[in-house]
């Protein structure tokens, strides 16, 4: 009989011109969800010498193992700093299980349309 563990959990930062790129790969769950939000926070809202704000942040799925309810409350707590900061975010390479957890909940098009342009960019905490 063999015990199956869950991956280990890693995230790859990419800070490229225009974007924010943040590499998922294993669980993404209770245990994990903060580390993603400190990767997030501290990149998303560093200083950036004259290169301006990051346009977009994209999370790139494809390594993925699970996901739960913690890492989907991760992900709209993203989706509401984003939206506060004026960054698109793009949620890449999703899963099937992913996009079932997002069909399910409701959630599959809040986080993955776009950003309304016409509200613009709130404060942090507003909305």
């Amino acid at each position: 009989m063999t015990t199956s563990h869950s991956p280990a959990f890693t995230l790859t930062v990419d800070v490229q011109p225009a974007a924010l790129v943040i590499r998922v790969a294993g669980d993404l769950d209770y245990e994990t969800c903060d580390e993603l939000m400190r990767a997030v926070d501290q990149n998303l809202f560093a200083p950036r010498d004259s290169e301006g704000q990051f346009l977009e942040l994209r999370v790139d799925f494809t390594e993925l193992g699970t996901i739960d309810s913690m890492g989907l409350s991760a992900l709209l707590m993203i989706r509401r700093r984003t939206d506060a900061a004026g960054v698109r975010l793009c949620l890449d390479q999703r899963p099937r299980g992913l996009d079932r957890l997002l069909e399910i909940t409701g959630t599959l098009e809040h986080l993955t349309a776009p950003r309304d342009e016409s509200a613009g960019a709130r404060s942090p905490g507003t909305g």
